[in-house]
């Protein structure tokens, strides 16, 4: 299906929660059924260093030494997603930030239960989505 805009991009991180869980496969073919493009897709286990690049603008505040520990904890999947709107239809197909609360249907509300552990990252604007690809993927760049 051709758009008249070009396919927007987002970074989407499928978090370690979910690897340990075996739910990558599920997340992915939710992404894929939805007609959404995978651009490019890489296992790595995060260093703190690398966490803080990604995380710069939550470093000082109190949730982030959690966070980190918990994002540096074992691998995760990440992945560059495109399409028509992709970063407003990934937020809408991930839910609201706690497991707990997000929509049923939802990736987080039909599998998550943790306000932290939420199985998942999707760049929030266009802006992030630039950085965050830059900083993952910088051949992409």
């Amino acid at each position: 299906m051709s758009s008249t805009s070009p396919a927007e991009r987002s970074l989407v991180l499928i978090k370690p929660d979910a690897v340990r869980r075996g739910l990558v496969g599920e997340i992915l073919s939710r992404f894929e059924r939805k007609g959404l493009r995978v651009e490019a897709m890489e296992t790595r286990t995060l260093d703190g260093d690398f966490a803080d690049q990604h995380y710069a603008e939550h470093v000082d505040k109190p949730f982030y030494p959690p966070l980190k520990a918990f994002m540096t904890s074992g691998p995760l999947v990440a992945l560059v997603l495109s399409g028509d709107q992709v970063i407003e239809v990934v937020r809408g197909m991930i839910g609201s930030t706690d497991g707990r609360k997000a929509a049923a249907g939802t990736i987080r509300g039909d599998l998550s239960l943790s306000n932290r552990e939420n199985l998942v990252h999707a760049s929030d604007s266009t802006d992030s989505a630039k950085r965050e690809i830059g900083l993952w993927f910088p051949e992409l760049g």
